[in-house]
C-alpha cells in the first residue's frame, strides 16, 4: 500500500517544471499531498501537473516569477482558494546562465584584454545580478509569501542548495556564490523560525544532468565534455545522480515524524563528491 504520509497537506514547489523539482512534485503527490507547481514556464509545469492528475493525484500548475513579489502574492491567494494553506514549501527555482559562465577555468594570459570570449573580467554585472538574484531572491521571496501559512502548524521548508555551496566550481562564479548564500540563508531561517513550528533545511545535490547543465556536460554529438570527465573522476561513485535518488532525503526532511528535531541542515546527496579530497 502506498504511504500517504502527506495526505491532506499542501506542498508548494517552485521551479516545478525542471528535471529535479518535477520529480519532487511527483513524489509529494504520490505521498498524498496536494501540489501547487510554480514555474516561469507554465507549459512545463502543467505537463507535470497533468501527469500527476493522470495518476490520481491532486496538482495545479501556476505561472510564477519568483523574483516578482506581487506575482507571488497573487498566486498565494489563488493557491489558498484552490488547494488551501501551504504546509510544505520547496524552494527549487534557480539555476545558472551561459551569460555568466566563463570560458576558462583558470586565468589565461590576456583574459583582461579580450572581448572575444567570456572571462572573469568582462562578466556583465546584469548577468551576474540575474544569476545571483534568481537563486537567493528566488528563495527569499517565496518564503516571505508562503511562510505565514506555516506558522504554528508544524510547517516545513526545503531549499535547494548545491555542491557549489561546499566548494565553488570553476566557470560559474555567480551560481557558486548564490548557492553558498542559499545554504547560509537556510541556517538563518531555521534559527529565526525555530520557536514557531517551522523547520527549514536544504538538499545539496551533487551532479545530475538537467536542461540547464546539459551543454556544460555533453557535446552536441552526445559525447562527454572534459568537464564531465573531471566531475566523474571526483565523484567516488563514478556516475551522475538520478533525480529519484534525491527523493528519500526530501521525504525525510518533510516528514515531521522522521525529522522532527532536524532543522538548519544542508544535506549533500552527491555520490561522495563532497567527501573526496582527490587523493
Amino acid at each position: 500500500m502506498e504511504n500517504k504520509m502527506f495526505d491532506g497537506k499542501v506542498a508548494v514547489v517552485t521551479g516545478a517544471g525542471g528535471v529535479l523539482c518535477s520529480s519532487f512534485a511527483e513524489e509529494m503527490a504520490r505521498r498524498g499531498a496536494k501540489v501547487a507547481l510554480l514555474d516561469l514556464n507554465l507549459d512545463a509545469a502543467e505537463a507535470v501537473a497533468a501527469s500527476i492528475r493522470a495518476h490520481g493525484g491532486v496538482a495545479m500548475a501556476y505561472r510564477a516569477d519568483v523574483l516578482d513579489r506581487a506575482c507571488l502574492d497573487e498566486l498565494h491567494a489563488k493557491i489558498l482558494a484552490d488547494l488551501g494553506k501551504c504546509d510544505i514549501l520547496i524552494n527549487g527555482a534557480g539555476g545558472n546562465s551561459p551569460r555568466c559562465t566563463t570560458a576558462h577555468e583558470y586565468y589565461e594570459e590576456g583574459d583582461e584584454l579580450t572581448d572575444e570570449v567570456k572571462t572573469f573580467f568582462n562578466l556583465d554585472r546584469k548577468d551576474f545580478d540575474f544569476v545571483f538574484g534568481l537563486n537567493i531572491m528566488g528563495t527569499l521571496l517565496p518564503t516571505q509569501v508562503f511562510a505565514p501559512d506555516l506558522l504554528h502548524r508544524d510547517g516545513c521548508i526545503v531549499n535547494v542548495s548545491s555542491m557549489n555551496a561546499f566548494r565553488p566550481l570553476t566557470k560559474i562564479p555567480a551560481y557558486s556564490a548564490a548557492k553558498s548564500a542559499v545554504s547560509n540563508f537556510t541556517q538563518w531561517l531555521a534559527v529565526h523560525f525555530a520557536g514557531c513550528g517551522i523547520r527549514v533545511n536544504a538538499i545539496a545535490p551533487g551532479f545530475f544532468v538537467t536542461k540547464q547543465n546539459q551543454t556544460l556536460l555533453f557535446n552536441e554529438d552526445g559525447t562527454p565534455t572534459p568537464r564531465t570527465d573531471k566531475i566523474l573522476r571526483a565523484t567516488p561513485m563514478g556516475r551522475f545522480g538520478k533525480p529519484e535518488e534525491l527523493l528519500g532525503t526530501l521525504v525525510w526532511l518533510c516528514d515531521n515524524n522522521a525529522s522532527a528535531f532536524v532543522t538548519g541542515v544542508v544535506v549533500p546527496v552527491d555520490g561522495g563528491f563532497s567527501a573526496y579530497s582527490g587523493v
